[in-house]
Protein backbone atom coordinates (compact mmCIF):
# COMPACT_ATOMS: atom_id res chain seq x y z
CA UNK A 1 0.00 0.00 0.00
CA UNK A 2 1.51 3.70 -1.09
CA UNK A 3 1.88 6.42 0.83
CA UNK A 4 -1.51 8.07 -1.04
CA UNK A 5 -3.16 4.95 -0.45
CA UNK A 6 -2.57 4.99 3.54
CA UNK A 7 -3.37 8.74 3.19
CA UNK A 8 -6.81 8.22 1.61
CA UNK A 9 -7.29 5.35 4.67
CA UNK A 10 -6.61 7.98 6.85
CA UNK A 11 -8.97 10.46 5.26
CA UNK A 12 -11.64 8.08 5.18
CA UNK A 13 -11.47 7.14 8.85
CA UNK A 14 -11.61 10.43 9.87
CA UNK A 15 -14.88 10.74 7.76
CA UNK A 16 -16.46 7.85 9.70
CA UNK A 17 -15.53 9.77 12.95
CA UNK A 18 -16.76 12.74 12.21
CA UNK A 19 -19.99 11.70 11.21
CA UNK A 20 -20.64 10.04 14.32
CA UNK A 21 -24.19 8.30 14.49
CA UNK A 22 -24.74 9.22 11.16
CA UNK A 23 -26.96 10.81 9.21
CA UNK A 24 -30.26 9.79 10.67
CA UNK A 25 -29.02 10.02 14.19
CA UNK A 26 -27.45 13.55 13.63
CA UNK A 27 -31.32 14.85 11.94
CA UNK A 28 -32.85 13.29 14.58
CA UNK A 29 -30.28 16.12 16.86
CA UNK A 30 -31.52 19.03 14.57
CA UNK A 31 -35.08 18.13 14.99
CA UNK A 32 -34.94 18.71 18.74
CA UNK A 33 -33.31 22.19 17.95
CA UNK A 34 -29.94 20.75 18.92
CA UNK A 35 -26.71 20.77 17.00
CA UNK A 36 -24.00 17.97 17.18
CA UNK A 37 -21.08 17.68 19.39
CA UNK A 38 -18.51 19.16 16.48
CA UNK A 39 -21.05 22.03 15.67
CA UNK A 40 -21.82 23.26 19.02
CA UNK A 41 -17.43 23.21 19.64
CA UNK A 42 -17.24 24.79 16.17
CA UNK A 43 -19.97 27.48 17.35
CA UNK A 44 -17.69 27.81 20.77
CA UNK A 45 -13.95 28.60 19.08
CA UNK A 46 -12.79 31.01 17.04
CA UNK A 47 -13.37 29.70 13.68
CA UNK A 48 -10.18 26.96 12.73
CA UNK A 49 -8.73 26.98 16.00
CA UNK A 50 -9.82 23.32 17.10
CA UNK A 51 -7.42 20.49 17.72
CA UNK A 52 -8.73 17.36 18.08
CA UNK A 53 -7.08 14.69 20.13
CA UNK A 54 -8.23 11.34 21.00
CA UNK A 55 -10.07 10.82 17.83
CA UNK A 56 -9.30 6.95 17.41
CA UNK A 57 -9.83 5.94 20.97
CA UNK A 58 -12.36 2.87 21.36
CA UNK A 59 -14.36 1.18 23.64
CA UNK A 60 -13.55 -2.26 25.21
CA UNK A 61 -16.65 -3.50 25.63
CA UNK A 62 -18.00 -7.19 24.94
CA UNK A 63 -21.00 -7.80 26.33
CA UNK A 64 -24.25 -7.33 25.39
CA UNK A 65 -23.59 -6.94 21.64
CA UNK A 66 -20.99 -4.07 22.51
CA UNK A 67 -18.35 -6.43 20.42
CA UNK A 68 -20.09 -5.18 17.04
CA UNK A 69 -20.93 -1.66 17.88
CA UNK A 70 -18.79 0.89 16.92
CA UNK A 71 -18.92 4.37 18.66
CA UNK A 72 -17.09 6.84 16.35
CA UNK A 73 -14.69 9.39 18.81
CA UNK A 74 -16.29 6.85 21.42
CA UNK A 75 -18.57 9.50 22.05
CA UNK A 76 -16.99 12.58 23.18
CA UNK A 77 -15.11 14.87 21.39
CA UNK A 78 -12.39 15.84 22.93
CA UNK A 79 -9.75 18.67 22.10
CA UNK A 80 -8.35 22.18 22.34
CA UNK A 81 -8.68 25.94 20.72
CA UNK A 82 -8.78 29.23 21.33
CA UNK A 83 -11.61 31.61 22.63
CA UNK A 84 -10.87 35.36 21.59
CA UNK A 85 -7.35 34.03 20.90
CA UNK A 86 -7.15 32.07 24.06
CA UNK A 87 -6.14 28.53 24.54
CA UNK A 88 -9.73 26.50 26.20
CA UNK A 89 -9.68 22.51 26.28
CA UNK A 90 -13.37 21.22 25.43
CA UNK A 91 -15.11 17.94 25.48
CA UNK A 92 -18.21 17.70 23.63
CA UNK A 93 -20.42 14.30 24.31
CA UNK A 94 -21.69 13.50 21.33
CA UNK A 95 -25.36 12.39 21.69
CA UNK A 96 -25.74 10.76 18.13
CA UNK A 97 -23.15 8.00 19.40
CA UNK A 98 -24.78 5.96 22.58
CA UNK A 99 -26.73 8.85 23.54
CA UNK A 100 -23.78 10.25 24.59
CA UNK A 101 -23.50 7.61 27.62
CA UNK A 102 -20.10 7.47 29.03
CA UNK A 103 -18.26 3.84 29.15
CA UNK A 104 -14.86 3.66 30.67
CA UNK A 105 -12.60 4.78 27.01
CA UNK A 106 -15.17 7.64 27.18
CA UNK A 107 -14.42 8.69 30.63
CA UNK A 108 -10.83 8.38 30.69
CA UNK A 109 -10.60 10.98 27.10
CA UNK A 110 -12.46 13.85 29.68
CA UNK A 111 -9.99 12.98 32.21
CA UNK A 112 -6.84 12.93 30.07
CA UNK A 113 -7.96 15.89 28.65
CA UNK A 114 -8.59 17.59 32.22
CA UNK A 115 -5.40 16.92 32.73
CA UNK A 116 -3.37 18.26 30.13
CA UNK A 117 -5.54 21.49 31.08
CA UNK A 118 -4.67 21.82 34.21
CA UNK A 119 -0.71 20.84 33.55
CA UNK A 120 -1.09 23.53 30.82
CA UNK A 121 -3.04 26.11 32.60
CA UNK A 122 -6.39 26.86 30.30
CA UNK A 123 -9.99 26.74 31.24
CA UNK A 124 -11.83 23.31 30.63
CA UNK A 125 -15.18 23.70 29.23
CA UNK A 126 -17.76 20.38 29.06
CA UNK A 127 -20.42 20.53 26.56
CA UNK A 128 -22.82 17.47 28.41
CA UNK A 129 -25.55 15.71 26.67
CA UNK A 130 -25.51 12.52 27.92
CA UNK A 131 -27.58 9.67 28.66
CA UNK A 132 -25.74 8.81 31.72
CA UNK A 133 -23.89 5.92 32.58
CA UNK A 134 -23.14 3.09 29.71
CA UNK A 135 -25.02 -0.01 31.27
CA UNK A 136 -23.38 -2.52 28.60
CA UNK A 137 -20.07 -1.58 30.30
CA UNK A 138 -21.40 -2.26 33.74
CA UNK A 139 -19.12 -1.16 36.58
CA UNK A 140 -16.19 0.17 34.95
CA UNK A 141 -18.55 2.89 33.46
CA UNK A 142 -18.82 4.09 36.80
CA UNK A 143 -15.11 4.16 37.55
CA UNK A 144 -14.80 6.32 34.17
CA UNK A 145 -16.87 8.96 35.88
CA UNK A 146 -15.34 9.05 39.61
CA UNK A 147 -11.75 9.79 37.12
CA UNK A 148 -13.65 13.01 36.03
CA UNK A 149 -15.17 13.56 39.20
CA UNK A 150 -11.66 13.43 40.65
CA UNK A 151 -10.43 15.96 38.38
CA UNK A 152 -12.93 17.81 38.89
CA UNK A 153 -12.36 18.42 42.45
CA UNK A 154 -8.64 19.04 42.84
CA UNK A 155 -8.52 20.65 39.73
CA UNK A 156 -10.56 23.49 41.32
CA UNK A 157 -9.22 26.52 41.98
CA UNK A 158 -6.74 25.18 39.29
CA UNK A 159 -8.30 26.70 36.16
CA UNK A 160 -11.61 27.92 35.38
CA UNK A 161 -14.06 25.21 35.13
CA UNK A 162 -17.04 25.89 33.02
CA UNK A 163 -20.23 23.44 32.16
CA UNK A 164 -22.64 23.65 29.52
CA UNK A 165 -25.75 21.65 29.93
CA UNK A 166 -27.32 21.06 26.17
CA UNK A 167 -29.65 17.80 26.96
CA UNK A 168 -30.43 15.59 29.42
CA UNK A 169 -27.47 15.11 32.25
CA UNK A 170 -29.21 12.36 34.91
CA UNK A 171 -27.85 9.86 37.77
CA UNK A 172 -24.25 10.42 38.55
CA UNK A 173 -23.51 12.48 35.76
CA UNK A 174 -24.93 15.85 37.87
CA UNK A 175 -22.01 15.56 39.91
CA UNK A 176 -19.38 16.62 37.30
CA UNK A 177 -21.34 19.86 36.57
CA UNK A 178 -21.55 20.49 40.08
CA UNK A 179 -18.69 20.56 41.28
CA UNK A 180 -17.34 23.24 37.94
CA UNK A 181 -17.46 26.82 39.22
CA UNK A 182 -20.29 27.53 36.33
CA UNK A 183 -22.91 25.65 34.84
CA UNK A 184 -25.14 27.06 31.87
CA UNK A 185 -28.19 25.61 30.68
CA UNK A 186 -30.24 25.86 27.46
CA UNK A 187 -34.17 26.61 28.29
CA UNK A 188 -36.48 23.65 27.08
CA UNK A 189 -34.05 21.11 25.66
CA UNK A 190 -31.22 20.64 28.36
CA UNK A 191 -32.18 18.56 31.99
CA UNK A 192 -30.41 17.75 35.40
CA UNK A 193 -31.40 15.83 37.65
CA UNK A 194 -30.07 12.66 39.84
CA UNK A 195 -33.20 10.32 39.38
CA UNK A 196 -35.80 10.97 36.81
CA UNK A 197 -39.76 11.46 36.73
CA UNK A 198 -40.06 7.46 36.27
CA UNK A 199 -38.44 6.80 39.13
CA UNK A 200 -39.65 9.31 41.04
CA UNK A 201 -43.71 8.28 40.98
CA UNK A 202 -42.30 4.82 41.10
CA UNK A 203 -40.74 5.54 44.20
CA UNK A 204 -42.54 8.38 45.85
CA UNK A 205 -45.71 8.40 43.56
CA UNK A 206 -44.97 12.44 42.22
CA UNK A 207 -45.39 12.95 38.87
CA UNK A 208 -43.93 15.07 37.32
CA UNK A 209 -42.16 15.88 33.88
CA UNK A 210 -38.49 15.98 33.16
CA UNK A 211 -38.65 20.21 32.45
CA UNK A 212 -40.34 20.83 36.00
CA UNK A 213 -38.02 18.80 37.58
CA UNK A 214 -34.63 19.66 36.34
CA UNK A 215 -34.80 21.89 33.48
CA UNK A 216 -33.27 25.15 33.03
CA UNK A 217 -35.52 27.44 34.86
CA UNK A 218 -36.07 25.21 38.00
CA UNK A 219 -32.62 24.67 38.41
CA UNK A 220 -31.89 29.17 37.80
CA UNK A 221 -34.40 30.09 40.42
CA UNK A 222 -34.96 27.76 42.50
CA UNK A 223 -32.32 25.13 43.42
CA UNK A 224 -29.49 27.19 42.42
CA UNK A 225 -27.61 24.32 40.65
CA UNK A 226 -27.52 26.56 37.49
CA UNK A 227 -25.74 30.28 37.19
CA UNK A 228 -27.00 31.39 33.47
CA UNK A 229 -29.37 30.14 31.52
CA UNK A 230 -30.03 30.50 27.61
CA UNK A 231 -32.98 30.71 25.37
CA UNK A 232 -30.34 29.02 21.76
CA UNK A 233 -27.50 26.56 22.21
CA UNK A 234 -25.64 29.76 20.27
CA UNK A 235 -26.81 32.03 23.21
CA UNK A 236 -25.50 29.60 26.00
CA UNK A 237 -22.28 29.44 24.33
CA UNK A 238 -21.32 33.22 23.56
CA UNK A 239 -22.90 32.94 27.29
CA UNK A 240 -19.33 31.26 28.00
CA UNK A 241 -16.96 33.55 25.60
CA UNK A 242 -18.20 35.97 27.89
CA UNK A 243 -17.80 35.01 30.68
CA UNK A 244 -13.89 33.74 29.72
CA UNK A 245 -13.35 37.56 28.88
CA UNK A 246 -13.57 38.12 33.09
CA UNK A 247 -11.55 35.37 33.76
CA UNK A 248 -7.50 34.32 34.13
CA UNK A 249 -6.22 31.29 32.29
CA UNK A 250 -4.91 29.68 35.46
CA UNK A 251 -4.41 30.62 39.30
CA UNK A 252 -1.19 31.72 39.01
CA UNK A 253 -2.11 34.72 35.94
CA UNK A 254 -3.46 38.05 36.40
CA UNK A 255 -7.05 38.46 34.86
CA UNK A 256 -7.27 39.75 31.61
CA UNK A 257 -7.33 43.82 31.41
CA UNK A 258 -10.06 45.13 28.90
CA UNK A 259 -11.06 48.49 27.89
CA UNK A 260 -10.91 50.91 30.58
CA UNK A 261 -13.89 53.75 30.70
CA UNK A 262 -12.58 56.85 31.24
CA UNK A 263 -14.81 58.34 33.53
CA UNK A 264 -14.04 59.09 37.07
CA UNK A 265 -16.60 61.10 39.11
CA UNK A 266 -20.42 60.09 38.49
CA UNK A 267 -22.75 62.37 37.03
CA UNK A 268 -25.51 63.75 39.80
CA UNK A 269 -27.99 61.54 38.76
CA UNK A 270 -25.82 59.03 41.40
CA UNK A 271 -27.44 61.03 44.27
CA UNK A 272 -31.04 60.02 43.75
CA UNK A 273 -30.44 56.49 43.34
CA UNK A 274 -30.49 55.47 46.77
CA UNK A 275 -33.58 57.07 48.85
CA UNK A 276 -32.64 58.22 52.23
CA UNK A 277 -35.45 56.69 53.62
CA UNK A 278 -34.31 53.53 54.63
CA UNK A 279 -37.71 51.68 54.03
CA UNK A 280 -37.98 52.67 50.40
CA UNK A 281 -36.36 50.42 47.56
CA UNK A 282 -34.37 50.33 44.92
CA UNK A 283 -32.62 48.87 42.22
CA UNK A 284 -28.87 47.87 43.22
CA UNK A 285 -27.64 46.79 40.38
CA UNK A 286 -28.21 50.43 38.62
CA UNK A 287 -26.05 51.87 41.14
CA UNK A 288 -23.46 49.28 40.18
CA UNK A 289 -24.10 49.98 36.51
CA UNK A 290 -22.71 53.77 37.15
CA UNK A 291 -20.24 52.56 38.42
CA UNK A 292 -18.53 50.02 36.66
CA UNK A 293 -17.18 50.55 33.53
CA UNK A 294 -19.63 50.50 30.50
CA UNK A 295 -21.90 50.19 32.67
CA UNK A 296 -21.54 46.49 31.99
CA UNK A 297 -22.09 43.53 34.91
CA UNK A 298 -22.14 40.03 34.51
CA UNK A 299 -24.47 39.02 36.48
CA UNK A 300 -23.78 35.30 38.15
CA UNK A 301 -27.31 33.34 39.19
CA UNK A 302 -29.71 36.24 38.70
CA UNK A 303 -32.51 34.32 39.33
CA UNK A 304 -31.70 32.85 42.20
CA UNK A 305 -31.50 34.37 45.72
CA UNK A 306 -32.76 37.48 43.99
CA UNK A 307 -32.17 39.39 47.38
CA UNK A 308 -28.08 39.17 46.72
CA UNK A 309 -26.47 40.63 43.64
CA UNK A 310 -23.17 39.20 42.53
CA UNK A 311 -21.68 39.31 39.36
CA UNK A 312 -18.27 40.05 37.05
CA UNK A 313 -17.53 44.01 36.03
CA UNK A 314 -14.83 46.41 35.56
CA UNK A 315 -12.77 49.09 36.82
CA UNK A 316 -10.15 50.73 34.95
CA UNK A 317 -9.99 47.83 32.51
CA UNK A 318 -9.56 45.68 35.26
CA UNK A 319 -11.97 42.24 36.08
CA UNK A 320 -13.95 42.83 39.83
CA UNK A 321 -16.08 40.17 41.56
CA UNK A 322 -19.26 43.05 42.89
CA UNK A 323 -21.41 41.15 45.56
CA UNK A 324 -24.65 43.32 46.87
CA UNK A 325 -27.64 43.61 48.78
CA UNK A 326 -30.71 43.77 46.68
CA UNK A 327 -33.24 45.91 48.27
CA UNK A 328 -36.14 45.07 45.39
CA UNK A 329 -36.16 41.60 47.57
CA UNK A 330 -36.54 40.23 51.31
CA UNK A 331 -35.39 44.14 51.47
CA UNK A 332 -31.86 43.11 51.08
CA UNK A 333 -31.57 40.72 54.24
CA UNK A 334 -29.23 38.06 54.16
CA UNK A 335 -30.98 34.17 54.29
CA UNK A 336 -29.90 30.54 53.83
CA UNK A 337 -29.58 31.06 49.79
CA UNK A 338 -28.39 33.89 49.16
CA UNK A 339 -25.55 33.04 52.13
CA UNK A 340 -24.43 30.23 49.73
CA UNK A 341 -24.78 32.09 46.70
CA UNK A 342 -21.99 35.16 48.40
CA UNK A 343 -19.99 32.74 49.81
CA UNK A 344 -19.17 30.58 46.77
CA UNK A 345 -18.96 33.36 44.69
CA UNK A 346 -16.34 35.11 47.16
CA UNK A 347 -13.97 31.78 46.88
CA UNK A 348 -14.31 31.27 43.02
CA UNK A 349 -12.86 35.32 42.76
CA UNK A 350 -10.34 34.40 45.46
CA UNK A 351 -9.24 31.74 44.02
CA UNK A 352 -8.23 33.10 41.02
CA UNK A 353 -7.01 36.64 41.75
CA UNK A 354 -10.04 38.56 40.93
CA UNK A 355 -10.66 41.52 43.56
CA UNK A 356 -14.29 41.79 45.32
CA UNK A 357 -16.44 44.92 45.80
CA UNK A 358 -19.20 44.62 48.42
CA UNK A 359 -22.08 46.95 47.91
CA UNK A 360 -23.92 46.76 51.40
CA UNK A 361 -27.60 47.76 52.49
CA UNK A 362 -28.62 44.87 54.54
CA UNK A 363 -31.46 45.11 57.27
CA UNK A 364 -29.55 41.27 58.63
CA UNK A 365 -30.37 37.91 58.66
CA UNK A 366 -33.77 37.03 57.91
CA UNK A 367 -35.31 35.76 61.05
CA UNK A 368 -38.11 33.06 61.08
CA UNK A 369 -38.48 29.36 62.01
CA UNK A 370 -38.17 27.60 59.04
CA UNK A 371 -34.66 29.76 58.25
CA UNK A 372 -34.00 28.98 61.76
CA UNK A 373 -34.78 25.10 61.22
CA UNK A 374 -33.14 25.14 57.79
CA UNK A 375 -29.65 26.11 59.48
CA UNK A 376 -29.06 30.26 58.57
CA UNK A 377 -26.96 30.06 61.37
CA UNK A 378 -24.55 27.65 59.54
CA UNK A 379 -25.22 28.96 56.21
CA UNK A 380 -24.71 32.52 57.08
CA UNK A 381 -21.37 31.28 59.18
CA UNK A 382 -20.21 30.63 54.92
CA UNK A 383 -20.37 34.20 54.32
CA UNK A 384 -18.00 35.16 57.24
CA UNK A 385 -15.68 32.35 56.37
CA UNK A 386 -15.43 33.23 53.02
CA UNK A 387 -14.69 37.06 53.67
CA UNK A 388 -12.14 36.37 56.23
CA UNK A 389 -10.65 33.48 53.97
CA UNK A 390 -10.05 35.77 50.89
CA UNK A 391 -6.95 37.37 50.54
CA UNK A 392 -7.36 39.07 47.01
CA UNK A 393 -8.13 43.30 47.43
CA UNK A 394 -11.33 43.57 49.58
CA UNK A 395 -13.38 46.98 49.26
CA UNK A 396 -16.72 47.65 50.67
CA UNK A 397 -19.35 50.71 49.93
CA UNK A 398 -21.67 51.02 52.88
CA UNK A 399 -24.78 52.43 50.81
CA UNK A 400 -26.97 53.15 53.15
CA UNK A 401 -28.71 49.87 55.93
CA UNK A 402 -26.15 47.64 57.56
CA UNK A 403 -27.35 46.20 60.46
CA UNK A 404 -26.03 43.42 62.89
CA UNK A 405 -24.26 40.66 61.97
CA UNK A 406 -24.97 40.93 58.79
CA UNK A 407 -22.90 44.35 58.80
CA UNK A 408 -19.79 42.26 60.55
CA UNK A 409 -20.31 39.37 57.41
CA UNK A 410 -20.68 41.50 54.50
CA UNK A 411 -16.57 42.35 54.60
CA UNK A 412 -16.35 44.34 57.24
CA UNK A 413 -12.85 45.90 58.76
CA UNK A 414 -12.92 43.14 61.40
CA UNK A 415 -13.38 40.28 59.09
CA UNK A 416 -10.18 41.63 56.74
CA UNK A 417 -11.33 44.70 54.60
CA UNK A 418 -8.76 46.73 52.96
CA UNK A 419 -11.06 49.74 52.55
CA UNK A 420 -14.65 50.55 53.71
CA UNK A 421 -16.18 53.43 52.11
CA UNK A 422 -19.63 54.70 53.52
CA UNK A 423 -22.30 57.19 51.71
CA UNK A 424 -23.33 59.82 54.13
CA UNK A 425 -27.23 57.45 53.61
CA UNK A 426 -25.17 54.73 55.38
CA UNK A 427 -26.54 54.01 58.77
CA UNK A 428 -24.50 51.33 60.56
CA UNK A 429 -26.10 49.52 63.83
CA UNK A 430 -26.77 46.78 65.85
CA UNK A 431 -30.08 46.73 64.50
CA UNK A 432 -32.66 49.47 62.84
CA UNK A 433 -33.78 52.48 64.87
CA UNK A 434 -37.36 51.03 65.68
CA UNK A 435 -36.61 47.70 67.05
CA UNK A 436 -33.39 49.46 68.94
CA UNK A 437 -35.42 52.42 70.69
CA UNK A 438 -38.48 49.66 71.36
CA UNK A 439 -35.77 47.19 73.43
CA UNK A 440 -33.51 50.07 75.08
CA UNK A 441 -36.49 52.21 76.07
CA UNK A 442 -39.44 49.89 76.64
CA UNK A 443 -40.01 50.57 80.51
CA UNK A 444 -39.86 54.14 79.74
CA UNK A 445 -42.57 54.05 76.76
CA UNK A 446 -44.56 51.46 78.70
CA UNK A 447 -44.54 53.68 81.83
CA UNK A 448 -45.07 57.23 79.70
CA UNK A 449 -48.44 58.92 79.56
CA UNK A 450 -48.70 58.62 75.82
CA UNK A 451 -46.41 55.50 74.91
CA UNK A 452 -47.34 55.94 71.10
CA UNK A 453 -45.38 59.45 71.55
CA UNK A 454 -42.52 58.76 73.91
CA UNK A 455 -42.32 55.60 71.39
CA UNK A 456 -41.63 58.14 68.44
CA UNK A 457 -39.55 60.34 70.52
CA UNK A 458 -37.24 57.53 71.09
CA UNK A 459 -36.62 56.35 67.90
CA UNK A 460 -36.08 59.57 66.30
CA UNK A 461 -33.50 60.13 69.08
CA UNK A 462 -31.85 56.85 68.36
CA UNK A 463 -31.66 57.92 64.53
CA UNK A 464 -30.04 61.00 65.22
CA UNK A 465 -27.23 59.44 67.31
CA UNK A 466 -26.93 56.20 65.31
CA UNK A 467 -28.39 56.06 61.95
CA UNK A 468 -25.53 57.91 60.36
CA UNK A 469 -22.00 56.21 59.42
CA UNK A 470 -20.27 58.59 61.83
CA UNK A 471 -20.05 56.73 64.83
CA UNK A 472 -18.82 54.08 63.40
CA UNK A 473 -16.04 56.06 61.37
CA UNK A 474 -15.23 57.85 64.82
CA UNK A 475 -14.75 53.76 65.52
CA UNK A 476 -12.27 53.35 62.99
CA UNK A 477 -14.99 50.66 61.11
CA UNK A 478 -15.32 53.15 58.71
CA UNK A 479 -12.29 54.35 56.22
CA UNK A 480 -14.35 57.41 55.04
CA UNK A 481 -17.87 58.78 54.24
CA UNK A 482 -17.65 59.95 50.64
CA UNK A 483 -19.69 61.77 48.31
CA UNK A 484 -21.62 59.15 45.94
CA UNK A 485 -20.20 60.83 42.92
CA UNK A 486 -16.05 59.74 43.83
CA UNK A 487 -17.34 56.55 44.40
CA UNK A 488 -15.89 55.25 41.33
CA UNK A 489 -12.64 57.16 41.37
CA UNK A 490 -11.74 55.88 45.42
CA UNK A 491 -12.19 52.56 44.42
CA UNK A 492 -10.05 52.56 40.95
CA UNK A 493 -7.54 54.56 42.93
CA UNK A 494 -7.72 51.73 46.51
CA UNK A 495 -7.40 48.90 43.42
CA UNK A 496 -4.02 50.24 42.55
CA UNK A 497 -2.57 50.73 45.73
CA UNK A 498 -3.78 47.17 46.49
CA UNK A 499 -2.44 45.54 43.11
CA UNK A 500 0.21 43.99 44.44
CA UNK A 501 -1.31 42.58 48.06
CA UNK A 502 0.01 39.94 49.57
CA UNK A 503 -0.82 37.86 52.99
CA UNK A 504 1.05 35.51 55.04
CA UNK A 505 -1.51 32.89 56.57
CA UNK A 506 -0.60 30.31 59.25
CA UNK A 507 0.22 27.30 57.49
CA UNK A 508 -2.24 24.61 57.50
CA UNK A 509 -3.45 21.76 54.95
CA UNK A 510 -6.70 23.60 55.23
CA UNK A 511 -9.44 24.79 57.03
CA UNK A 512 -13.10 23.50 58.14
CA UNK A 513 -15.65 25.79 56.12
CA UNK A 514 -19.05 25.76 57.64
CA UNK A 515 -20.65 23.43 54.62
Amino acid sequence: MSVEDKLIELEDRKARIERGGGDKRILAQHEKGKYTARERIDLLLDPGSFHEIGAFIEHRGSHFGMAEAEAPAEGVVTGWGRVNGRTVYVFAQDFTVFGGALGEMHGQKIARLMDLAAQTGAPLIGLNDSGGARIQEGVVSLDGYGHVFYRNAIYSGVIPQISVIMGPCAGGAVYSPAITDFIVMVERTSQMFITGPKVIQTVTGEVISSEDLGGARVHAATSGVSHFTADTEEAALDVVRRLLAFLPQHQGEAPPVGVADERTTLDDEVLDLVPVDSTKVYDVTEVIRRIVDHGDLMEVGASFAKNAVVGFARLAGHPVGIIANQPRFLAGGLDIDSSDKIARFIRFCDSFSIPLITFEDVTGFIPGVSQEHRGIIRHGAKILYAYSEATVPKLTVILRKAYGGAYVALNSKAIGADLVLAWPTAEVAVMGSEGAASIIFAREIDQSADPQATRARKIAEYKEKFANPYVAAQAGMIDDVIDPRETRARLIDALAVLCNKQVVRVPRKHGNMPL
